[in-house]
């Protein structure tokens, strides 16, 4: 038994030292520019051009532009209110947005009447009322005697000569008033005219004519 055991021991320490003097089998040059071309970086792909192809070549789809919050800018022609209320206290209007610190007036949906005061007597009830205005007043401009003094003896005076002689506006009707004097005969024509004015035209040989308005 002891001599088998020397002989199995002896056959193992013998297998490893034979191993171990093998030597590698050797790479032949094709082997070694294999490895070469697997380890080499593939290099990037050649453009149109680098590859000599013709223009007639269907060009390649250009890659989409990636687009990211950055990009983005208000469509031509947009406007928008510059002042960002309430987006935090880096926007300078955060927290209350510029309302103040409680109240009616930091609540949505406050509005008050016109002429509010804060609850004190307003300024229009404070003040006293006196007298009337008519709504339906017409204003006239107005033309006196002397005015019509530039114009020739017999001539017809019109609403519209006035407005050429620019003694009248175009917007208002014309009221004749005797302030003055007039020594010839005209044939007037306005929409309204003072009795002074009537009689003093009249007088000197001339006509009135009432336009209506």
């Amino acid at each position: 038994m002891t001599e088998k055991k020397e002989k199995k021991g002896a056959a193992k320490k013998a297998a490893p030292m034979k191993a171990a003097g093998k030597k590698p089998a050797e790479k032949t040059p094709a082997t070694k520019a294999a490895t070469k071309r697997a380890r080499a970086p593939h290099p990037p792909p050649l453009s149109q051009r680098e590859r000599g192809d013709s223009d007639s070549a269907p060009a390649q789809p250009a890659r989409a532009q990636a687009w990211g919050v950055h990009g983005l800018s208000p469509a031509p022609g947009a406007t928008h209110y510059k002042k960002r209320v309430g987006r935090g206290p880096g926007s300078g209007h955060g927290k209350t947005a510029g309302r103040g610190s409680k109240g009616q007036k930091s609540r949505s949906g406050y509005r008050h009447q016109r002429g509010f005061e804060g609850g004190q007597m307003p300024l229009h009830r404070r003040v006293p009322k006196r007298g009337f205005t008519n709504i339906f007043r017409v204003e006239y401009d107005i033309v006196n005697l002397a005015d019509l003094g530039r114009f020739e003896t017999g001539q017809a005076v019109d609403p519209e000569t006035l407005r050429g002689a620019k003694l009248a506006r175009k917007s208002r009707p014309i009221k004749i008033l005797g302030n003055g004097e007039i020594g010839k005969a005209l044939t007037v024509s306005a929409h309204k005219f003072s009795a002074s004015a009537k009689a003093a035209i009249e007088a000197a040989g001339g006509r009135c004519e009432v336009v209506p308005r």
